[in-house]
């Protein structure tokens, strides 16, 4: 997890999708040990379920009932690891050695900026460089996979149409959320709507401030800070129809009325940065990655993969 976590944020600048849990690969298992789980025949040791729990050690002490849920997490994890390790090398082309090291070396590069070697990194995440090498292969069976789904003309195209995100544009905004469920009845919706107009209409000629208005009227906790909710990227953070009224809008710009699942929204943009300036070709591998994470890609695989799949589980 964490080797996959790093590449991943140096890679895509966001949280984008990975791969892999930690995966401690048993040592001298004895022959007559019980694997944890078979995964279409492939063993998971009870030692790499050992590894992961230990790398997440729990700062309270837990119920026998807890640590069972905590390993049946566990090895849920390794379960989904290795079905998508089965699945990519089936349909990603192999992982070639330079190109494990060239991950790498971009890994150590990131890490010296913040410090840290390699073997620091490793020993906080409770990893051999075997097994971190092998997280890192599947992180490039993983590139390989979505390079070929997700052909050069298409991330093309999503790039143009998300570049804001790229260029890791962030908007700070304020809002005020008069909450209304989609299931509502017209009146309702329309008295929410009528609601929130005459408090923009007040805003915009000046006779209410609109963080006053938020402390006053909005639904949100954001309310106690005046409606602010923070600097946010274009995808990934609110929905979508909040992120693209509050990009399209300029600093000190007040929108018309958004319509969301948790409402109808008047949003006030308080700030812009920017700080890349970005190209297709610098960032299409991370623009694919994106891609993938936008529409759960990773989870959709795996929830076809566990369907045809034979999964033994022996761990209590």
């Amino acid at each position: 997890m964490l080797a996959r976590q790093a590449i991943g944020k140096k890679l895509a600048g966001v949280a984008i999708l990975g791969l892999c849990a930690i995966q401690a690969y048993a040592q001298g298992t004895a022959p007559q040990e019980k694997p944890a789980a078979l995964v279409n025949g492939e063993a998971i040791a009870m030692a790499e379920v050992k590894a992961m729990l230990e790398a997440r050690p729990s700062p309270v002490p837990l119920t026998a009932a807890q640590q069972r849920e905590l390993r049946q997490a566990a090895v849920d994890m390794l379960i989904d690891d290795l079905l998508m390790r089965q699945f990519l090398r089936k349909n990603a082309l192999p992982a070639q050695p330079a190109e494990i090291q060239k991950e790498i070396d971009e890994l150590k590069i990131a890490l010296n900026k913040k410090t840290m070697t390699l073997e620091q990194f490793l020993r906080e995440g409770k990893q051999t460089e075997e097994q971190f090498r092998q997280d890192v292969a599947a992180r490039v069976l993983w590139k390989h996979y979505i390079a070929g789904r997700f052909p050069e003309a298409e991330a093309k195209t999503y790039y143009e149409a998300n570049k804001v995100l790229f260029d890791k544009v962030f908007v700070r905004a304020s809002h005020i959320l008069v909450k209304v469920g989609p299931t509502a009845p017209p009146m309702e919706k329309q008295n929410a709507r009528n609601k929130l107009e005459t408090i923009r209409q007040e805003v915009l000629a000046g006779k209410l401030d609109f963080g006053e208005a938020a402390k006053k009227y909005s639904d949100c906790p954001s309310k106690e800070k005046g409606g602010d909710i923070g600097p946010f990227p274009y995808k990934f953070v609110v929905v979508e129809p909040f992120a693209k009224a509050a990009f399209a809008m300029k600093k000190g710009d007040v929108s018309d009325i958004v319509v969301t699942d948790f409402g109808l929204h008047l949003i006030k943009v308080t700030d812009r940065t920017q700080t890349e300036t970005t190209t297709f070709e610098s960032v299409k591998d991370s623009v694919r990655e994106v891609i993938a994470q936008d529409m759960d890609l990773y989870q959709q695989i795996l929830a076809e993969q566990r369907k045809g799949a034979k999964i033994e589980v022996h761990v209590q």
